[in-house]
């Protein structure tokens, strides 16, 4: 499409869609950004605190409210739909959110998008696609057949293949990206790597779901940021792109790379109950992506990237910091 003047970033003030923001922001001063988010607990106004406020607008809202899409879509050259009930503890205690934010909600952005002509990028995830066996070679690609196994990926299932179904019957202009796991700044606190920081930082032993040989496909969001611009700026409507940065490591060496680097011992930690239906490995193939849009990811050196997040989680401990017993008593509750 041709440079977007006016774009809608659905669940902007999250840890990834957060991000996005800051990117276009600094990237493309010249594009209006409208950020569209319900500011549940996973989202924070302060993630994009101090972005021109000429340039990014925080309306509150849920994007399943079919009337005020009405009012906001209109105007708007392109909606970038980050927003979703993301975290597989919570899908696992509670499915319903899930179903409606991330299925419910994708369909009324969809409808929005079809009545006003809007081009439409969806952000999805890896999990879809199920697990692969540790040994195995494969990895995902955008061929590889739908097999989720939580509450969580079956709704990000679902998303996408409404969005599949309507690009093909009312020809909505609709891109899908399926990202390995982000890691960077601003990530809420339940996640793996922000969560085995700031115990450390709180003076609590980080925890360990299962074996700890669950392996993921990491990648700097910044990078997943790029991504997402090169395929809602340059990518072929109707497609499907797969973004990922080559960066499986399994949770355990995760883990003692962020001991090892806050000064703590290779196995202070504690083991705990395992997640139920936990994934064993995901790895994405990004060929599609390098080969049609030329994109590359920049933060190749994890241990680089992990030194980083570290130093910005230790730096800003007043954003994290209220948020944290919370957390942990809900861990502690299942036993994790």
């Amino acid at each position: 499409m041709d440079m977007p003047k006016n774009i809608i970033v659905t669940g902007g003030c999250g840890f990834i869609g957060s991000n996005f923001v800051r990117y276009v922001a600094a990237e493309h001063p010249e594009v209006h950004v409208t950020v569209l988010d319900k500011l549940t607990y996973a989202g924070n106004p302060e993630n994009i605190a101090g972005l021109p406020e000429d340039q990014v607008e925080l309306v509150v809202g849920d994007i399943c409210d079919a009337e005020l899409l009405e009012r906001l879509v209109p105007g708007h050259d392109a909606i970038v739909h980050y927003a979703a009930e993301s975290h597989n503890d919570n899908s696992i205690a509670d499915p319903e959110p899930f179903l409606r934010t991330n299925v419910e909600g994708t369909y009324r952005l969809l409808e929005a998008a079809r009545r006003h002509d809007v081009r439409f990028h969806h952000i999805s995830t890896d999990e879809v696609y199920g697990d692969l066996a540790l040994d195995d070679p494969a990895r995902f690609t955008e061929e590889t057949p739908y097999h989720p196994s939580s509450p969580y990926s079956s709704t990000k299932a679902s998303s996408d293949m409404l969005v599949r179904a309507w690009h093909r019957t009312y020809g909505v202009r609709a891109t899908i990206s399926n990202c390995s796991n982000n890691y960077g700044p601003y990530q809420h606190i339940e996640k793996f790597i922000p969560r085995q920081i700031t115990n450390i930082l709180c003076g609590i032993r980080p925890k360990l779901y299962g074996d700890g040989r669950n392996v993921r496909d990491w990648i700097h969001t910044e990078d997943h940021s790029r991504a997402v611009w090169d395929i809602l700026t340059k990518g072929r409507v109707g497609e499907t792109y797969l973004i990922g940065a080559d960066g499986e490591r399994s949770n355990i060496d995760v883990l003692r790379a962020i001991l090892e680097r806050m000064g703590r011992g290779a196995d202070d930690f504690d083991w705990v109950r395992d997640r139920p239906g936990h994934d064993r490995r995901y790895a994405i193939d990004s060929a599609k992506l390098r080969r049609e849009l030329g994109w590359r990811p920049v933060h190749t050196d994890f241990s680089e990237g992990l030194d980083a997040t570290i130093a910005w989680y230790t730096e800003h401990q007043d954003w994290w910091r209220a948020a944290k017993d919370e957390t942990e008593a809900k861990y502690a509750a299942k036993g994790q």
